[in-house]
């Protein structure tokens, strides 16, 4: 895209949840609509939802970023089996990608939720040790305060986990660079805030030689929120605010050919927004 160069790294794609119960408002005519009007690889035959968990590297001419660290190996997350104690081959991804973790200049992480921070960390000789040991790691105030709030008061779910294990490491390394959400990283890479699937919340957009971009976090978990924009999801911390965010930044993308990197769409996980001739949007994942 324009000067940067950018790699999706795959920690693990899987049908995820049933998408009825991922998003309380699809109904089954509404289902039956996204199956038969998507591409394969978007919904199972019995209606449960592929998602991709990866990170995406940004190659500039001066950093390597990563935005966004997955699930992570080795974690403790006995709510969630499927994601329990995982082994997966991350790093050897990250290699594929020609990217060295002591490489990676700056980690951005658009929330602090257990499947967007994993790699935030690993396991050395018994310790969470940063997985990137030489890079900052950016991460919104807001988003922060709430999490490292909750984790403090006792709360007892796989968000404050994972902040236990793959935020606060950082920060006591002292890698952490606590922002607001309006920072400007580097030259065309910069955050926003769309708050509502958690509170800090934010997108990176992207600009370079005249293109745009933006990596969108779990603004956008799934297709079916472009058909049905409206459709906010179970993990979302407000839904009316989730919803009120999603639909600014569709209207905001659709039919400009900007480039949207989603953080849980399957391959091909780059696209456009464009308006579909039968109601919403859909997403266009041809070159141009």
């Amino acid at each position: 895209m324009g000067a940067f160069a950018i790699e999706r790294v795959v920690d693990l794609e899987l049908p995820y949840a049933a998408a009825s119960h991922f998003f309380p408002d699809l109904t089954p005519e509404m289902l039956a609509t996204c199956q038969r009007e998507f591409q394969p690889g978007q919904l199972t035959a019995d209606g449960r939802l592929e998602m991709s968990f990866h990170s995406f590297v940004i190659k500039t001419e001066r950093h390597v970023i990563v935005v966004d660290t997955c699930c992570g190996n080795h974690k403790q997350r006995p709510l969630r089996p499927a994601f329990h104690q995982m082994d997966t081959g991350y790093l050897g991804a990250l290699a594929s990608a020609q990217v060295n973790p002591e490489e990676v200049d700056f980690v951005m992480c658009t929330h602090l939720h257990w499947d967007h921070v994993g790699w935030n960390t690993q396991l050395v000789d018994g310790r969470w040790c940063p997985t990137f040991p030489n890079a900052k790691y950016i991460m919104s105030k807001t988003e922060y305060a709430y999490w490292d709030r909750a984790y403090r008061d006792g709360v007892k779910d796989t968000h404050a986990q994972a902040f236990e294990d793959s935020v606060d490491p950082i920060v006591r390394a002292k890698q952490a660079v606590l922002v607001d959400s309006d920072y400007e990283l580097d030259d065309g890479i910069a955050l926003e805030a769309c708050p509502g699937h958690s509170p800090g919340n934010c997108v990176i957009n992207l600009s370079s030689q005249g293109q745009r971009g933006v990596m969108t976090g779990d603004v956008l978990h799934h297709q079916i929120q472009l058909r049905y924009p409206e459709m906010s999801t179970i993990a979302d911390d407000d839904r009316n605010l989730a919803r009120k965010s999603r639909m600014a930044l569709i209207e905001k993308h659709a039919g400009t050919g900007n480039l949207i990197f989603p953080a849980h769409f399957p391959n091909p996980s780059v696209g456009r927004i464009e308006v579909n001739q039968t109601g919403g949007f859909r997403f266009d994942t041809n070159e141009r």
